[in-house]
């Protein structure tokens, strides 16, 4: 099966590409995550945190 894949893989001009621009996505993504959680209110934080509690 791997054969099969690394086969077709290889064949794909610009194929080393792929894996830097999911890497890329992944660090972005993941830094503006962390950014945001460092940078939003506590009273936001409370509110979202209580929604599980509350009664409709």
């Amino acid at each position: 099966m791997l054969k099969y894949i690394k086969g077709h893989l290889e064949n794909i001009d610009g194929v080393a590409t792929y894996p830097m621009i999911s890497l890329l996505i992944f660090f972005i993504f993941f830094t503006i995550l962390f950014w945001w959680v460092f940078t939003a209110s506590k009273a936001h934080i409370k509110e979202v945190s209580e929604l599980p509690l509350e009664e409709d």
